[in-house]
């Protein structure tokens, strides 16, 4: 009997689907985009492979028409799709319900070309009654919403294919450009150069401690006469200088001297006590950036690990009665809204858990986003009644913890206001000259805790959070007193309060902050750019191609990033400027609401207006000529008056002191924040590079001399001299390179003593002969850890082993102990744990550490975790999602590829939209 054919994106939510639907339909998954702009030169349709643009997949002399091919990845399941095909009485298309889901809908009708009804389903959620819904509510597919998409992976790819060219002929060669993603490392690259320019200033303040009613509390010198006292605010970020004249600022002298004298003033006295009441509102039920940004901020997660998690929550996790749903909307959403059906929902769940008093009617929010799709909902629980605490023994830990802020955060967005009572205390004392000082001291106190009960918003700020929590003053009154401890005893006046101690604080101004991705995320949000699908991917493209790296949560950018970003700044402006990335946005959304035509949109980006706007095209051609290669200047020598700059070279980043040349150049560590280069740090690094090696002494047991030298990948010590090349080496002869060990992490030039350098250089170690066959056993350290060998085998040494102590008698236990499965005889594999065995197919499923870390295998297919993802958290469902997502990527591709013209090698610069 013919069934209807439905065709999700994900394999995950196949059995999902299949068992809400039932035995009429036949449920199968596209593995995402089933087509694509070619992405290589082997992919060039034939057709076109002889054409000026036939690498970009795009004809840019004509209409723009792209040219899609299914990759050879792709192929084994358009196959299974049209094998399915064949017995459907109709299709329906469950793609994503987003733009980019319509796209994929649309290929797979143009490539199955189907020859019964074809449909399109959309539903935001992965429940019994949203899917029932959906498939009742088939519609035909929106011609707008696949057009804009379109539009957009043209736009990207002329970008990214324009321009990238031009970064590799004058900045280094496997860089990309993107629209979204040069925008996003522009942001970055300019909050560094603020910090660069940021000149610190040096102010003090005075911080006394009270005791009064059993608690103690702060109040804070603000005013010293008539004027108020310098805070950081008060100063210029740029020169460091008092930006408000009208301030008093303090120094280190005047600041003791005024401690002092305010602990000899005693009593002081209550001049004014002001209360106040306020409200504080809840957040928003979360959109796609607020949740990523609170993942990070109150999970630690990443932005690419909290939409995985949320994935696997929006596609089906088994509950306690072995059903399988979807427990939250769909995950990628720039609205706010919630449907009739959670407000109701909602309220309910609030009045049972909470009480009456905690629901006033629902709440409902404007989406602040421009052009927010307000068909979607706001990400929230599916049922309310699904809490935290059932769903705790199904969901493991990192799943758990989003869904607990998911589900808090959108019961709070329907609770009432919190009320809260803000206090603020004067006290007045005798200073220096008879001057009156007042400190300050401010307090709240939560008189309805409203949403509160349920969730309280995280914050990028510490100083923030802290002062979000509550302080509750004493109840004073003017005329209240403030006196010594021994005043207090004596019963002087009857103090109210007693003075603990006053402590003059120094602080310093700090430079903005770097960007984290929370931060950036809500940048790029506030600016309009990029879209919810867009953010994770723009993020990892950055970190994966070196523009930026990790420190800690911020993001810091490279010196690479410093030059491309000024090159396209430079010579391509309009193209990384945030209002005009954020205009395109508009314009797509125009594109997807049927306002604007598509082809005039890419025609007037690229070719230009004909007017003042020259396109994309010929700045990329004009530029190639006039461009030079891009410096970051860092100062000037104080010695000698030359320029100090840094050059982006085959290597990366190097320091050139003038022209260059010898003892002026030096190479700079990777992990360097360009912020934190200084004149007096390149001209250190110049000089240390000049020197040359550091002799550290002669070794006693091989009569060489030991040194200390920095090379491209840090600093080393070396025993013996570094032969010179000869002129012409004799056929298949080596120079013999001398023993070098590197400093291990966390130990600076400055520690590195003889005895420290002998000790490193002692690796790899001899421990003595093997009983069984006398061959040596050694210890080392290498790529993946400490370790001992004899032969071919290897064993990883503990974490209570030392390489530089282990005996012999501690690496023959090691050897001794069953042997672990290695891969290709160069590490270990560890087996971590049996997950079970799959119900689909019958085949175990294991989860093992590896050469490269963490991945499960099902023998056949072996698939990494994520950078980052817990081990312990791993299931045989997150095994599933692993296993099959890499399976539908196909096999690894080596070798290099040739371009369709003059089979030159091409590189891809993929540009991120």
């Amino acid at each position: 009997m013919p069934k209807s054919l439905v065709i999700v994106e994900s394999p995950a939510k196949v059995k999902t689907l299949s068992r809400f639907l039932g035995p009429n339909y036949r449920v199968e998954a596209s593995f995402g985009h089933i087509r694509d702009l070619p992405e290589s030169a082997d992919e060039v349709p034939a057709e076109i492979r002889d054409k000026s643009w036939g690498n970009l997949g795009v004809d840019t002399d004509g209409d723009f028409k792209p040219y899609y091919v299914i990759p050879a990845s792709k192929r084994r399941h358009v196959t299974t799709l049209r094998a399915a095909m064949k017995d459907a009485s109709e299709v329906l298309l469950a793609t994503d319900p987003d733009r980019e889901g319509e796209s994929i809908s649309q290929h797979l009708k143009e490539v199955l070309k189907p020859k019964v009804p074809v449909r399109r389903v959309t539903f935001h959620e992965i429940t019994r009654e949203a899917v029932e819904a959906a498939v009742a509510g088939a519609h035909d597919l929106d011609e707008n919403l696949v057009r804009a998409q379109e539009s957009r992976r043209i736009l990207d790819r002329l970008y990214g294919y324009t321009l990238s060219p031009v970064l590799w002929k004058k900045v280094r060669t496997g860089l990309s450009a993107g629209r979204v993603q040069s925008v996003a490392v522009r942001l970055i690259v300019e909050r560094e150069e603020a910090r660069r320019a940021f000149r610190s200033s040096t102010y003090w303040d005075i911080e006394a401690r009270l005791s009064a009613e059993n608690r103690e509390f702060g109040a804070v010198l603000s005013r010293v006469g008539d004027q108020r006292v310098a805070t950081g605010r008060d100063f210029d970020s740029t020169t460091g200088a008092l930006a408000t004249r009208s301030v008093r600022h303090l120094d280190e002298r005047t600041a003791r001297q005024l401690a002092q004298v305010l602990e000899q003033h005693l009593p002081w006295k209550v001049t004014a006590v002001d209360e106040r009441p306020g409200t504080e509102r809840p957040a928003p039920p979360f959109t796609t950036s607020t949740l990523t940004q609170e993942a990070s901020r109150k999970l630690g997660f990443s932005t690419s690990r909290t939409m995985r998690i949320a994935q696997r929550l929006k596609d089906g996790v088994e509950l306690s009665d072995g059903t399988i749903e979807g427990i939250i909307t769909y995950h990628r959403t720039d609205s706010t809204t919630l449907s009739d059906k959670a407000l109701r929902e909602s309220g309910l769940a609030i009045r049972e858990m909470f009480g009456d008093e905690y629901y006033q009617g629902p709440r409902r929010y404007q989406t602040q986003v421009r052009n927010a799709q307000e068909a979607h909902e706001a990400i929230r629980p599916t049922e309310f009644t699904l809490t935290p605490q059932r769903l705790a023994g199904g969901l493991n830990a990192d799943e758990l913890r989003l869904y607990d802020l998911i589900w808090k955060r959108t019961m709070a967005s329907q609770m009432p206001d919190a009320r809260v009572l803000k206090t603020t205390v004067e006290f007045t004392a005798s200073g220096p000259a008879g001057e009156t000082c007042v400190l300050t001291a401010s307090g709240k106190a939560i008189e309805f805790a409203g949403y509160r009960r349920a969730y309280v918003e995280g914050s990028d700020d510490p100083d923030s959070e802290l002062e979000a929590q509550d302080t509750i003053l004493p109840a004073f009154k003017p005329g209240d007193l403030v006196a010594a401890p021994g005043q207090a005893a004596a019963g002087v006046d009857r103090p109210k309060a007693v003075l603990a101690r006053v402590d003059p604080k120094k602080h310093e101004t700090t430079p903005p902050a770097r960007f984290t991705e929370a931060s950036l995320i809500k940048k790029l949000e506030e600016e309009g750019i990029g879209r919810p699908s867009t953010y994770e991917p723009t993020i990892e493209t950055i970190l994966r191609r070196g523009y930026v790296f990790r420190q800690g949560k911020a993001l810091v950018p490279s010196f690479t990033a410093f030059a491309v970003t000024r090159l396209l700044r430079d010579h391509f402006a309009d193209f990384v400027d945030i209002g005009f990335t954020a205009e395109m946005e508009k314009d797509l959304d125009e594109i997807s609401n049927g306002e604007r035509s598509w082809l005039d949109f890419i025609r007037e980006f690229f070719r230009g207006d004909g007017k003042q706007r020259r396109g994309l095209e010929a700045m990329a051609r004009d530029g190639e000529q006039r461009i030079d290669y891009p410096v970051v200047a860092i100062g000037v020598d104080p010695e000698s008056g030359q320029e100090i700059r840094v050059r982006i070279g085959k290597f990366g980043p190097f320091l050139q002191v003038g022209d260059g040349g010898a003892g002026n150049t030096a190479s700079l560590p990777d992990d360097l924040p360009p912020a934190d280069l200084t004149v007096e740090k390149a001209m250190s690094l110049v000089r240390a590079k000049a020197a040359g090696p550091r002799d550290l002494g002669i070794d006693p047991a091989t009569d060489q001399h030991v040194y200390l030298a920095t090379g491209r990948f840090g600093p080393y010590v070396q025993l013996g001299e570094t032969p010179e090349k000869p002129a012409k080496p004799a056929k298949g002869t080596k120079a013999e390179k001398p023993k070098r060990a590197s400093l291990p992490r966390g130990v600076t030039e400055a520690e590195i003593d003889m005895a420290l350098a002998l000790r490193l250089l002692s690796l790899p170690r001899r421990l003595g002969n093997h009983p069984e066959d006398g061959q040596d056993i050694v210890a080392s350290a290498g790529r993946f850890g400490p370790y001992v060998k004899h032969g071919d085998e290897f064993r990883s040494l503990d974490p209570d082993d030392d390489v530089y102590t282990v005996s012999l008698e501690r690496a023959l236990a090691l050897f001794a102990a069953p042997k672990q499965t290695r891969r290709r005889q160069s590490a270990t594999r560890t087996v971590l744990r049996e997950l079970g065995v799959r119900e689909d197919t019958g085949v175990a499923v294991t989860l093992l550490e590896g050469r490269y870390g963490p991945y499960v295998s099902d023998g056949t297919t072996n698939a990494s975790l994520a950078k980052g993802a817990d081990p312990a958290n791993i299931g045989m469902r997150e095994a599933i999602d692993l296993l099959e997502a890499r399976a539908a990527a196909g096999p690894k591709k080596k070798g290099t590829r040739r371009a369709a013209t003059g089979g030159r090698k091409r590189k891809q610069p993929v540009g991120v939209s």
